[in-house]
C-alpha cells in the first residue's frame, strides 16, 4: 500500500472540498531534518487522504527520522499564511512515527507524487534560476545576501524539488501582483493597506521559496511608498473633511445659540423648538456618518449646543409659566365682567346701563388675555348678555319711537314758525315768538330717538339768531360803551393832531426819515379814530 504524501502548505494548496477527509499537517523541511514526502497536487492529496488508513501496520510503513549519533532537531512547522487569493486546507495531525532501520527506511519509501508543473513555464524558468537541489534533496535559493535553504525534497528529481518552491514562490509573487493591481484601480482603506503591506512584507522575509525574492522585496518597497503617497492623501482628505465637519458642526452650534439668545417675548416657541430638534438631528447624523472631530473640539462644540438648549428649554418653561401665571389673572378678571355683564343684561335703565356696557368693555381689552379656550368661552357669555341688553333697548326704542311720531310732526310746525322769524327785523316782537314756540315745544313731549338731533339742532339755530341780535343791540345801547368810544376818538383827535405838527416840522427840515415815520403813524392814528367813531354811532343809533 503507498503511504499518502504531505500536503502543501496553505499558500499554495489548492481549496479543499467540504466532503474531502482534511490533508495531514504539513511540514517546512530543514537541512538536518528526516526527508519527509513531497507535496503532492490538490487532487492526488483529496484521493489519497481519503484513502489513508486509520493507523500505521507492517504492511503499511511510515517515514521514520533516521538514526543518527545526535538527537535529530524538532521540526519546525511552517507558519500558517492566509492567502491573499484563496483559503489553504486544515492542517491535521500526521501520522505516529515508528522508528526503524535505516535500510528498512529506504526500503519502504515510496516514489514522491509528481508535482504539477507552473502554468507560466517562462516565469518558472526564470525563477527556477535562482535555485538549486543538492544530492540529499535539499534545495537551495540565491539571494544578494548568498545562498539559503528553503526546504528538503528527497527521492525527487531536482526539476521536481524545485517546481514546488517555484510554485510558491509564483503564489507570492502573484500575491504581490494582485495587491499591486488593487492598489492602483481601488480605493483601499489606509487600514487595509497597512495591514495588506504587513502581512505580505512579513511572508518575503524569508519565504520557502525560489526566485528572484530580492527583485519582489524592492517590487514590495516600491509598492509601500505608494501606499505612503496614499496615506498621506488620505491624511490629507481626512484632515479637510474633519475640517469641513468641524465648520459644519460650529455652523449648527452657532444657530441653536441664536436661538436662544433670541428675547423671550418675541420669540415663536413651537417653530424655534422644531428647528432646535431638527439641528440635534443634523448633529447626530453628522456623528453617526461624518467625519470624527477630535475629542477636546467635539466636547467643547457639544458643551456649546447643549448649553444653549438647556438655555431655551429654561427660557421656554419660564415664559410659559408666566404666561400660565397672566393667563389665570385674566381669566379670573374677565369671569367678573362677565359676571356683571350678565347681571345688567335685564336692566331697562337704557341710558345708564349701556354706559355701565361701554366700562365693562373697557376693562375687558385692559384685562390682558387668557388661555385661547378660556377666552373664547368667557367673550362668548360677555357677548351673549351685552346682545341681550341691547337687543331689548332696541325693542322699547321701536316701540317709543311709534309713540312719539306724533310728537315729531307738533314739532316740525313750530321749527317752520320759528325759522320764520329769521331774519330778525323787530327784536322785541321776535323774542316774544321765539319764547311761544318754546313753551310749546315743551309740551310737546319726546320725539323718536333717531330724530332728537336734527329737530334739536334746528330749534338751536333760531335761539343763537335771536340771542346775538339781542347781544347787538346791547353793545349799541351801553352807556359805558359810547362814553369809552367818546373819550377814545378824543384821545385820537390829539394826538392826530401832533402827528400832523411833527409832519410839518420835519417837510420844513427836509428830514426824509421823520417824514416818513410821522406819515405812518398818522394815517394809523387816523384808522383808529375812523373805527371809534362808527362804533360811537352804532352805541348812540
Amino acid at each position: 500500500m503507498t503511504e499518502t504524501p504531505a500536503t502543501p502548505s496553505q499558500d499554495d494548496t489548492p481549496e479543499t472540498p467540504a466532503t474531502a477527509a482534511p490533508a495531514p499537517e504539513a511540514v517546512e523541511p530543514t537541512a538536518g531534518d528526516t526527508p519527509a514526502p513531497p507535496d503532492a497536487p490538490a487532487a492526488e492529496a483529496e484521493s489519497d487522504v481519503a484513502a489513508a488508513p486509520e493507523s500505521v501496520t507492517e504492511e503499511t510503513p511510515a517515514p521514520v527520522e533516521p538514526v543518527t549519533d545526535e538527537a535529530p532537531a524538532p521540526a519546525a512547522p511552517a507558519k500558517p499564511t492566509p492567502s491573499a487569493v484563496r483559503p489553504g486546507p486544515r492542517p491535521v495531525p500526521r501520522p505516529p512515527v515508528h522508528p526503524v532501520a535505516p535500510a528498512a527506511t529506504a526500503a519502504a519509501t515510496p516514489a514522491p507524487a509528481p508535482v504539477a508543473p507552473p502554468q507560466d513555464a517562462a516565469e518558472a524558468a526564470a525563477a527556477a534560476t535562482f535555485g538549486r537541489v543538492d544530492e540529499d534533496g535539499t534545495v537551495y535559493v540565491t539571494e544578494a545576501a548568498g545562498e539559503r535553504v528553503v526546504g528538503q525534497f528527497p527521492g525527487a528529481s531536482a526539476e521536481e524539488a524545485l517546481a514546488l518552491y517555484v510554485r510558491r514562490f509564483l503564489d507570492l509573487q502573484a500575491k504581490v501582483t494582485v495587491f499591486e493591481a488593487r492598489l492602483q484601480a481601488t480605493d483601499l482603506s489606509v487600514k487595509e493597506i497597512d495591514q495588506t503591506l504587513a502581512k505580505l512584507g512579513d511572508e518575503v522575509v524569508e519565504p520557502a521559496a525560489v526566485g528572484d525574492l530580492d527583485a519582489l522585496r524592492a517590487r514590495l518597497d516600491a509598492l509601500r511608498e505608494v501606499a505612503a503617497e496614499r496615506r498621506a492623501v488620505a491624511e490629507a482628505e481626512r484632515a479637510a473633511a474633519r475640517e469641513a465637519a468641524l465648520v459644519s458642526r460650529t455652523q449648527i452650534v452657532e444657530q441653536a445659540e441664536k436661538i436662544a439668545s433670541t428675547d423671550p417675548s418675541r420669540i415663536q416657541w413651537r417653530p424655534a423648538g422644531e428647528q432646535l430638534r431638527t439641528l440635534l438631528d443634523q448633529w447626530k447624523e453628522a456623528q453617526r456618518s461624518g467625519p470624527r472631530l477630535d475629542r477636546p473640539s467635539e466636547e467643547a462644540l457639544w458643551k456649546r449646543f447643549s448649553h444653549a438648549r438647556t438655555t431655551f428649554d429654561r427660557e421656554r418653561r419660564h415664559f410659559f409659566a408666566e404666561l400660565e401665571t397672566r393667563n389665570a389673572s385674566a381669566k379670573s378678571a374677565k369671569a367678573a365682567l362677565v359676571d356683571e355683564a350678565e347681571r345688567l343684561r335685564t336692566s331697562t335703565d337704557w341710558g345708564a346701563t349701556a354706559g355701565a356696557y361701554r366700562d365693562l368693555m373697557a376693562q375687558w381689552k385692559a384685562s390682558g388675555r387668557a388661555s385661547r379656550s378660556d377666552d373664547d368661552a368667557l367673550w362668548a357669555r360677555f357677548r351673549a348678555a351685552q346682545d341681550a341688553f341691547f337687543a331689548a333697548r332696541d325693542a322699547a326704542s321701536a316701540a317709543t319711537d311709534t309713540e312719539f311720531r306724533a310728537n315729531l310732526e307738533v314739532k316740525e310746525a313750530l321749527l317752520v314758525e320759528a325759522e320764520a322769524l329769521l331774519p330778525i327785523g323787530d327784536l322785541n316782537a321776535a323774542k316774544a315768538a321765539l319764547r311761544s314756540i318754546q313753551d310749546r315745544w315743551e309740551t310737546a313731549g319726546k320725539v323718536p330717538r333717531g330724530d332728537v338731533q336734527r329737530v334739536e339742532g334746528r330749534l338751536r339755530a333760531v335761539e343763537t339768531a335771536v340771542r346775538d341780535a339781542d347781544q347787538a343791540q346791547w353793545r349799541r345801547t351801553n352807556p359805558e360803551t359810547r362814553a369809552r368810544a367818546e373819550g377814545a376818538a378824543a384821545q385820537l383827535e390829539q394826538a392826530i393832531a401832533g402827528l400832523e405838527a411833527d409832519l410839518a416840522a420835519a417837510e420844513a427840515k427836509g428830514d426824509a426819515r421823520k417824514i416818513a415815520d410821522a406819515r405812518a403813524a398818522l394815517e394809523a392814528r387816523r384808522a383808529w379814530l375812523e373805527q371809534v367813531q362808527r362804533a360811537a354811532a352804532d352805541a348812540r343809533g
